[in-house]
Parts: C-alpha cells; sequence; structure tokens
C-alpha cells in the first residue's frame, strides 16, 4: 500500500459511510461540491457553485463542511503513517540524525572527549502548554487513533476486505459524535489531553538513547555514558496567565496526576524489566530483589534515588559480565526514569507581573511594611524588595488563612512546594513571570514563595518590542545583585522570549530581529556576569508565533547563545502531530537534538556589520509598515469582517479566554485567536506582512547573500514562504466580500498588492518558486486545496447569512464552528 492507496480507500470508506447514514442525494451533493471547486480552481465560472451553497439549508451546510472536515482528518491520519512508513523504511544515516550530528561535530574539529562535554552542559526542554490550537474532543481523538493504528493492515481488498472493517466501523461513529465540545475543556481535561503522548514519548526514549551511543561509537570509535540532554516540562495546571480557572486546587489535582502517570509508566517498566532480569547466582535471583524493592516502593508513593539505584543495578550487570542485560535489557528503565523520574514531568507556575505585584502589596500592606507599594518607583521597589530579601521573615502571620486574593497567588507555590517533598526536586520547574518590565517584576515572585518556605526560580517573559529591548538592561541590573544572586547559586538563569505578543506588536521581520538581538545582548550579559543561562522560546504552531520546523529554528538561532541548552513551548495540535505515534515522536526529538547540538557547538563570532546594520533598517521600515497597518482606524472594523473571530471566540476549544481582561481592542486580544483568525481566511497576515518592505530596505543583492550564508535569515525567510504558500488570494478573495464595499475596500486592496510584492521579492531573493526547497509540503498543499476550499465557501456564506440577522450567530453557531474546525484540520494548524 502507498499514501495514495490509503487516502484513496479511506476517502472511499467516508463515501460509504456518508451514502448510509444521509442518503445518495447528500452523497451527490458533495462530489458535485467537489467538483465545482475544481473547476472554479482550473479559472472556470464560480456562479453555480454560489448558487448552490447559497440555497443550502443550515444543516445542510454544516454537514457538508462535516464530510470535507472528515476527510482531511483521515488524509491527515495517512499522511502521518506514511511518515511513520518512510521512516521505518529508510536506511543508512537519516538527516539530521544523531548519527549525523556526530558525523558533522567530529568534521567541524571536535574531539570525543569535547562531544561528551558538550551533551553534560547541554538540555533540551520541552513544555506543554494548554494554549489553545488543539480542536479535536479526546473522544473523536480516540476514534481516530483507533482508524491511525489499522492503516498498517489495510491491502487492496477495498472498503468492504477484512482490514477495512475495523476502519469503516469508527469512520461510521465518527460521523454521528458530536465533533464540537458542548462545554469549555476544564484544566484538567487539559492536563489530561496533554499527558496522553507520554506512552508514545516514554516508547521513543530508549530506542533514541541507544541511538546516541550506537552513533558516538560509531564516529568516535569507543563507547559513552552520555545520557540523553532531554526533559520535559508542563504549563498546565501551572499556568495563571489570564486563566482564573487555574485555581490552587487545580494545581494540586494536577500533580497529583503528573505522580499517578509516572507511577503508571514506571511501574510497567519495572515489570518488564523484573521478567527480563532473569539470572541466577547460586540459587539466588540476582537482580529481581532489587527491581521489587523499586516496585514496592514506586507502587507506594514513596520518595527514593530511584536512578542512583537504577545506576547501581547497571553497573552491577556489567561487572557481572552482563553488558547486553545491561544495555538492552535494563536500560529502557532507566533511560525512562533518568528523564521521567517520579515526577513525570516539571510543572511551571505562571503569572502575569501586575498580579504578583498585587499580591506583594497587600503582604506589604498586612504586614505595616508598606502602604502603597504599587505607588512606588522603580529604584524604590527595589530597595524594599532587596531589604525583604535579606530577612528570612514571613509578612503574614504564621497559622492565619489567607484572603482569597492571597491564596490565588500563593497557594499554586505551596502547591508545588509539597509536590516537591513528594516527588523531588523536579516536580517544580521555574516560576514564569509574564509581560515582565523591571526587576521588580522578577523578586516580586521570591518574596510570594517566602511565604511558604520554598527556593523558586524566577523567569522573566520579555514579551513585546520594547519589553524586548529593555531586556538586556533588565538582565544586567538583575545579576548585579547580590541578594538575587545569592537565591540563583549556581543555577542556570532561565530567560523566556515571548514570540507571540512581538509579532502582534511589530509585525513579522521586526518581532524575529527583536528577538534575534535580544539573545545576542542577554547572552553578553550573563557571559560578563559569569552566570550559565538558558533560553526559554515562546513559540507557537503557525509562522505568525515562532512556528515552523525546530530543528530549522533551533539551526537558526544566532551563534554563541546556547549555553545550557534550550527550552521550547510544544502546544496543541503540534502535540499530535509530533508525539501520537513512538516512531513519530522518536524522529521529532532527534531532529531537536540535532539542531542543539550543531548550533550549541557554534563558536559566538561577530557578525557582519553590514548585515546587522541592513537587519535594523529593514525591521524599523518593516514595524513602521505593519503599525501603519493595524493602527489605522479603518483596521480592527476591517479584521472584524474578514476574519470568523467573533465566531472563535464561541469555541469551546480552552479554559482560557480568547481575550485579556478590559475593553475589546485589538490590544487585549489573545495571540492565538489573532493568528488563528488569519489562518481561517487564507491571508496569513501574521506570517509575513511587513516583510517586503523590510526586503526593500536590504536590497535583493544584499538579501540573496545573507539568505546563502546567515543561518538566522535563511530561517526567516523560508518561514516566510510556508506562510506565503499556504495563503491562497482566490480564498481571501471570498472574505473579502464580506465588506460592504466588497474587494474595493482600500485595506483589501493593500493587503492583495501587498502578498503580490511580497511573494515576488521573496522569490527574487530565493532564486525559485514558493517552497521549491519543500516539495512535499508544497504538493501537499496543493492537493488540499481542492477539498478545503469548499469549506472555505461554506464559512463565508454561513458568515455573510449570521451576520445579516439579529440572533444570527445563535441560529448558525453550529455549522460555522464546524467550518472553522474543517479549515483547521486542513490547513493543519490554528495558532
Amino acid at each position: 500500500m502507498s499514501i495514495r492507496s490509503d487516502v484513496n480507500l479511506l476517502g472511499r470508506t467516508l463515501g460509504q459511510v456518508l451514502k448510509e447514514q444521509e442518503g445518495e442525494a447528500f452523497f451527490e451533493l458533495v462530489e458535485r461540491t467537489r467538483a465545482l471547486v475544481r473547476e472554479v480552481r482550473a479559472g472556470g465560472s464560480d456562479a453555480e457553485l454560489r448558487a448552490m451553497l447559497a440555497g443550502l439549508s443550515g444543516p445542510d451546510a454544516g454537514n457538508l463542511a462535516r464530510a470535507f472536515t472528515w476527510y482531511f482528518q483521515l488524509v491527515n491520519l495517512a499522511e502521518e503513517y506514511e511518515r511513520v512508513r518512510v521512516l521505518a523504511a529508510a536506511g543508512g544515516v537519516r538527516p539530521q540524525s544523531l548519527a549525523q550530528a556526530m558525523q558533522e561535530l567530529r568534521a567541524q574539529g571536535l574531539t570525543a572527549e569535547e562531544v561528551e562535554a558538550l551533551l553534560a552542559r547541554l538540555d533540551l526542554g520541552l513544555t506543554f502548554t494548554a494554549h489553545p490550537t488543539e480542536m479535536r474532543r479526546r473522544t473523536v481523538r480516540r476514534h481516530l487513533e483507533q482508524v491511525a493504528r489499522a492503516i498498517p493492515t489495510l491491502s487492496d481488498g477495498g472498503v468492504d476486505g477484512p482490514e477495512a472493517a475495523g476502519i469503516a466501523a469508527h469512520v461510521e461513529a465518527l460521523w454521528r459524535t458530536p465533533e464540537l465540545r458542548r462545554l469549555k475543556p476544564t484544566v484538567l481535561d487539559e492536563v489530561k489531553g496533554g499527558l496522553t503522548y507520554v506512552s508514545s514519548i516514554a516508547q521513543a526514549l530508549p530506542a533514541l538513547q541507544r541511538d546516541l551511543h550506537a552513533a558516538f561509537r560509531e564516529v568516535f570509535g569507543r563507547d559513552t555514558a552520555a545520557t540523553l540532554p532531554l526533559s520535559f516540562s508542563s504549563w498546565m495546571g501551572g499556568d495563571r496567565d489570564g486563566n482564573p480557572f487555574v485555581t490552587p486546587q487545580a494545581t494540586r489535582e494536577t500533580l497529583a496526576l503528573h505522580g499517578e502517570r509516572a507511577r503508571e509508566v514506571l511501574l510497567g517498566l519495572i515489570r518488564q524489566a523484573f521478567a527480563d532480569l532473569s539470572q541466577e547466582d547460586e540459587g539466588e535471583e540476582a537482580y529481581r530483589e532489587e527491581l521489587q524493592s523499586l516496585f514496592d516502593a514506586v507502587k507506594g508513593g514513596q520518595t527514593l534515588d530511584l536512578v542512583g539505584r537504577l545506576e547501581a543495578l547497571h553497573e552491577r550487570l556489567l561487572a557481572d559480565g552482563q553488558r547486553r542485560t545491561a544495555e538492552q535489557l535494563l536500560s529502557p528503565l532507566l533511560t525512562v526514569a533518568r528523564v521521567f523520574g517520579q515526577h513525570l514531568v516539571s510543572l511551571d507556575v505562571r503569572e502575569h507581573s501586575a498580579q504578583t505585584g498585587a499580591a506583594v502589596a497587600e503582604l506589604l500592606r498586612a504586614a505595616g511594611v508598606e502602604a502603597d507599594y504599587a505607588a512606588l518607583p522603580e529604584h524604590a521597589k527595589q530597595e524594599l524588595l532587596i531589604r525583604e530579601l535579606r530577612s528570612r521573615r514571613p509578612l503574614w502571620p504564621a497559622g492565619e488563612g489567607l484572603p482569597d486574593t492571597l491564596e490565588t497567588a500563593v497557594g499554586p507555590i505551596r502547591e508545588v512546594r509539597d509536590a516537591v517533598r513528594r516527588a523531588g526536586p523536579r516536580a517544580f520547574g521555574r516560576y514564569v513571570i509574564s509581560m515582565a518590565e523591571s526587576v521588580s517584576d522578577v523578586l516580586e515572585p521570591l518574596i510570594l514563595a517566602r511565604e511558604v518556605g520554598l527556593r523558586i526560580l524566577p523567569v522573566p517573559l520579555f514579551e513585546t518590542l520594547d519589553d524586548l529591548q529593555r531586556a538586556p538592561q533588565v538582565v544586567w541590573e538583575l545579576l548585579s545583585l547580590p541578594e538575587y544572586r545569592a537565591v540563583l547559586g549556581d543555577d542556570v538563569q532561565e530567560i523566556m522570549l515571548g514570540y507571540s505578543d512581538s509579532n502582534k506588536d511589530t509585525g513579522f521581520l521586526a518581532a524575529n530581529w527583536a528577538l534575534h538581538e535580544a539573545q545576542r545582548q542577554i547572552s553578553d550579559v550573563c557571559r560578563r556576569a559569569g552566570v550559565r543561562w538558558r533560553f526559554f522560546h515562546g513559540r507557537g504552531t503557525s509562522i505568525g508565533r515562532g512556528g515552523g520546523p525546530a530543528s530549522r529554528a533551533i539551526l537558526g538561532q544566532p551563534a554563541g547563545t546556547i549555553d545550557a541548552g534550550l527550552r521550547i513551548t510544544e502546544q496543541g495540535e503540534a502535540l499530535a502531530d509530533k508525539y501520537s505515534h513512538p516512531v513519530l515522536a522518536r524522529r521529532n526529538l532527534e531532529q531537536a537534538l540535532y539542531g542543539l547540538l550543531l548550533s550549541a557547538a557554534r563558536p559566538a563570532g561577530e557578525l557582519n556589520p553590514a548585515w546587522t546594520d541592513a537587519m535594523t533598517r529593514a525591521a524599523a521600515s518593516s514595524a513602521r509598515a505593519y503599525r501603519a497597518l493595524v493602527d489605522d482606524p479603518a483596521f480592527l472594523p476591517f479584521f472584524e469582517h474578514v476574519t470568523p473571530i467573533h465566531e472563535i471566540a464561541r469555541l469551546n476549544i480552552a479554559s482560557r479566554p480568547v481575550r485579556r481582561p478590559g475593553a475589546p481592542t485589538l490590544g487585549n486580544l489573545r495571540a492565538i485567536p489573532w493568528v488563528m483568525s488569519w489562518t481561517q481566511n487564507r491571508a496569513n497576515l501574521p506570517g509575513w506582512y511587513g516583510l517586503c518592505e523590510g526586503l526593500q530596505e536590504i536590497g535583493v543583492e544584499t538579501a540573496r547573500e545573507m539568505y546563502a550564508t546567515w543561518p538566522f535569515f535563511r530561517t526567516v525567510l523560508d518561514n516566510a514562504q510556508m506562510s506565503l504558500a499556504k495563503s491562497d488570494p482566490l480564498i481571501f478573495d471570498e472574505y473579502l466580500r464580506l465588506l460592504p464595499e466588497g474587494d474595493a475596500h482600500p485595506l483589501a486592496t493593500h493587503l492583495k498588492d501587498a502578498y503580490a510584492r511580497t511573494v515576488a521579492l521573496v522569490q527574487d531573493v530565493v532564486g525559485a518558486e514558493l517552497m521549491a526547497n519543500e516539495p512535499r509540503l508544497k504538493e501537499s498543499i496543493s492537493l488540499r486545496n481542492p477539498y478545503i476550499d469548499p469549506i472555505h465557501r461554506i464559512q463565508v456564506e454561513l458568515l455573510r447569512r449570521s451576520r445579516g440577522k439579529d440572533g444570527g450567530l445563535d441560529e448558525f453557531e453550529r455549522p460555522l464552528l464546524l467550518s472553522i474546525q474543517g479549515i483547521a484540520a486542513g490547513v493543519r494548524n490554528t495558532g
């Protein structure tokens, strides 16, 4: 079987179910719609298509959108299995693998000892977040998982063949299963959804560890004890920024789930090791006694030195001449224990700086230290906080209950403290401060943590353009404080960089350059301060939020800015795309590790000053163009007309609201619905707008030179190519018809012209058509268009109807939301 035959069989299975469940007339409607859309794509008239869609009832429109949506869900599974099939059949050294990484490091002149030192100092921290970009219900995902498991068994027996019967049953069940959530998911729902992928990752880790050892041995001619520089964290259940449902109780329940899931994973692996390590010595089971002891301790929830005892058992096996047993039968358990431990994933706590500041102000006021902390200037705040840090006394009277406003701030820290006592120090990760603008913002959580007796390591999150530009100075001032350095000790200082708000604030090119320069300058600050550092990249799934292939993004980091490794957020449909199958998990992890090793080995050096000057000018020009667009008084009404932003707000895809508190402005709209709106109408504006003005500032010849030799610039343009290729002017034209003026609106004309100019200029710089260097992705986009076009057109028709009458959104809510879900499945990202 091939992907084409898989897709064909899945499509015919869906068609058969549609005939049986909805009747021959509906099936003919689906087929006629597909044929008409193809004709329009080929340059034909769209009059018949428009008339047909205009005549549909709301239920028929919803079912039509559902039919094409399910086609995409099934095609996505076929593409996923094709990736698994290709990876399983691949021979030799795979591109962007650990084997290739070892070869390239040796070619750069690194010795075996230097590579081991590199592996020892690095950590790739992948952090699951609850950001709402996974639209499918867990019930739906379970059915799709069953279909995915059956795809490898397919033969040419067709839809009635024995292997296809199970697939048809699940497709039949899916057609009658509600896709839309009736209620918003709870925080615990999000946690459970994120932990779904732990099993696949746990199965991938031992193979990845063996890959590392085999690659090292092949390239350097000797064995190594190096371990995977890999860890996992989560924000689900700890991310309080703008989410009132992440209460201390939710955090407590999250940590309990982490412990339960860790026990399940470990106990299964200990059972397997117990069965495998059957050797006897003078009638005694030499190794099972220790494994039984570990099993009982883990099952009982005891805190123990799990990794230390497993490493000791590993050494015993080696000393007893049982090398193969140690490497093949015990190492899977040891590898997973090193990565997941008894904590599974490290839970971060995240809170907005305004909330931590308000909580500290209340503490100081209640303790009689300062009546109006919030009104103090920054230098006075720092002086007061430093005085408090020198003292060990808590501010709140011992034994007294906290008021609700303080409990919401201090309670989550208390819960992670208790988890640390149960599962070890890695149960808690870091305390992330959103919208960090000053030194006091970073010091304030230390005061809150002192109330419950927990040492925390704060991570400032710099998000807007102004914050990114101030970040190096803030970090320098912070690291210059002896009181803060006493808290940090020998630990790594993490600095988080926000891609979403910086892009929404200043546009694609200027945001990328601001992030690049912030990393270079903060790295210099940390070197001068004698502190190890690690950047935490808040990347989304879309190009407008820092998305794109992880290895490419890592290789595009400025040289000399990776010290103790990297942290990266993983969210939404990206989790399913990367970790739904052990083979895919292994591949995605090895690609990310490849990028990390190569990028970290690249020494810091002086950039070509002509290039940095060109980029500075380009970023300024690009930002001016972007701000001129979004600051235009006509822009917000235009945005609300040509995107389904109000309808997206009705989707129950996350516990977090789509806006921060305050009036409904562009400023308080969260970045995910902002980006998602532009992916729905296929304009993809956050992923390219302003780039043309920036490239014009640089000049084509210089830009060509930069693209050929500068990894950062190549990454930026390759990501822009992807965003531009997924854009579709033909579809965007349909959404422009929702404007009272139609495509005669000045902003409509401007954006269409801007897109055409940007495509032409990017192609001129890279010397090829869009995505010429990624033919498989280019073909996938082309093949999907005939099937996603109907959903776009249905959505536009439903938007026109719902906006044309009072209460229309309520009447057409279900089919509209189904169309949003279908488009998300078709373009394979939401935000």
